[in-house]
């Protein structure tokens, strides 16, 4: 079970983690007690972040020819030391889009997830996410001129690509910095960066592919940086609960990413907003009256 949910949330724009953070508080019982991803050694986190190699690889499976593109070019502009195509460009803007919530999740994760990791403050910050996904929808800006691609099924990963490395090295790491809010339970990783390339002029379908490409090292890094936990002691007595939670969360995510490529072509993140607002009211209620 939650394989799957950190499969499907974690690219849907409602945060994974708040809903890893809600899920067992909202049942209660064992689950509050052992599934508590603020403890100082918690082994529920290792088996949750785990999950996220899954999850990544699902992400490399789904855009392995963006990827090979993208690998591609960052090697050739390594070797020819220059940036001139579009997929050096695209490729030095994902490194460096990544390098900000890189630093701050190193630096400040271990903080972060014991300060804000709690049921209360995570049901708060989901609400606070369903007002950014409605703040976008607002202050959403498409370019007209481009609009009618975005219908077309035949548009392809190589023309969006062209246009995602036609931005700006500045809006390009500003959009990427939006990951650093993510580490808050509650606030969506893919919602906020959605919004911040919605807000600078992103077609919805243009930010979540950028969105997701960004997510991809990130997810996959801190998946790697937690495989050591649950080989060691904290893994003890849940590996094969681990390994068949990934496999959930590769096939949830891989179904996520299709459906979600094509859904936000044409369609708004208002019902994802409405959803974090109903989810976080509906849980602080119940915490307040249980």
């Amino acid at each position: 079970m939650v394989g799957a949910l950190q499969g499907v949330s974690e690219l849907f724009p409602v945060s994974s983690l708040g809903h890893s953070v809600l899920l067992p508080a909202v049942i209660g019982g064992s689950w509050a007690r052992d599934l508590n991803v603020a403890a100082k050694e918690s082994p529920y986190l290792a088996f949750i972040v785990g999950l996220h190699v899954a999850t990544a690889l699902a992400l490399i499976v789904y855009f392995w020819r963006d990827w090979v593109r993208v690998i591609g070019g960052l090697l050739s502009s390594i070797r020819d030391r220059r940036v001139q195509t579009t997929d050096q460009r695209l490729a030095w803007l994902l490194v460096l889009a990544t390098i900000p919530v890189g630093l701050v999740g190193l630096l400040a994760e271990h903080w972060l997830r014991t300060t804000l990791g709690r049921p209360v403050p995570a049901a708060i910050f989901l609400m606070v996410n369903g007002l950014i996904l409605f703040g976008a929808e607002a202050l959403r800006r498409d370019d007209p001129s481009v609009n009618q691609e975005y219908h077309d099924e035949r548009v392809t990963g190589p023309i969006s690509d062209a246009r995602l490395a036609r931005q700006g090295v500045v809006q390009a790491v500003l959009v990427g910095s939006a990951q650093v809010l993510a580490l808050a339970p509650g606030i969506s990783r893919s919602g906020v960066t959605m919004v911040a390339g919605m807000v600078r002029g992103l077609s919805r379908e243009d930010a979540a592919r950028f969105s997701f490409l960004l997510a991809t090292p990130v997810i996959l890094a801190a998946g790697v940086l937690k495989i050591p936990d649950l080989t060691g002691p904290l893994g003890a007595g849940i590996r094969g609960q681990a390994i068949f939670g990934a496999v959930l969360s590769g096939v949830g995510a891989y179904l996520s990413v299709r459906f979600l490529t094509r859904y936000l072509a044409v369609r708004s993140l208002r019902p994802f907003g409405a959803y974090c607002l109903i989810a976080g009211a509906a849980c602080l209620i119940w915490f307040a009256v249980r």
